[in-house]
């Protein structure tokens, strides 16, 4: 049977995304992604607990991320955990990152950008889907929450 490696999740990014270019001229972007789980102790005092995570997006999606990420930004990600090592003055390093397969950026309505995905394979199509948000008369900055949370679900965080 094979395994299933899938990571999904949704915060803040910590910093407006690194962008490079590989010597084989392949784009890779690079940022931090805050989730903070909010509860009450046996106090009933309100805790938090903030998880930094290494993002890393490929090709077109470093693209996007490089034109419409920006510190603050709440994005759901979805990818698969990655751990790479190398070795630094004798020491050998790890480092665990989540390499994203697609994002939503979240947030305000108004925002121009809601959706963006990659390919599933190298060989699909070469461009990202970027749809825009439609636009309400509301002047609420309500979040767009993705499809799978309604805002009566009674969440952890």
């Amino acid at each position: 049977m094979a395994g299933i490696n899938k990571v999904i999740l949704v915060g803040n990014l910590g910093k407006d995304p690194e962008v490079r270019t590989t010597e084989t001229g392949i784009k890779v972007a690079h940022f931090t992604l805050a989730t903070t789980e909010v509860y009450k102790d046996k106090n009933g005092e309100r805790k938090e607990i903030t998880e930094w995570h290494n993002i890393v997006c490929w090709r077109n999606l470093a693209d996007i991320s490089e034109k419409y990420l920006t510190k603050g930004k709440l994005i759901y990600v979805e990818g698969k955990l990655r751990t790479r090592s190398w070795e630094e003055n004798g020491v050998k390093r790890y480092t665990t990152e989540v390499v994203a397969d697609n994002f939503i950026m979240l947030g305000a309505k108004n925002d121009n950008v809601s959706h963006i995905e990659t390919p599933a394979s190298p060989q699909a199509a070469t461009t990202s889907t970027v749809a825009p948000t439609a636009s309400t008369a509301s002047t609420t900055e309500d979040p767009v929450l993705p499809p799978f949370i309604s805002e009566e679900d009674d969440l952890p965080f």
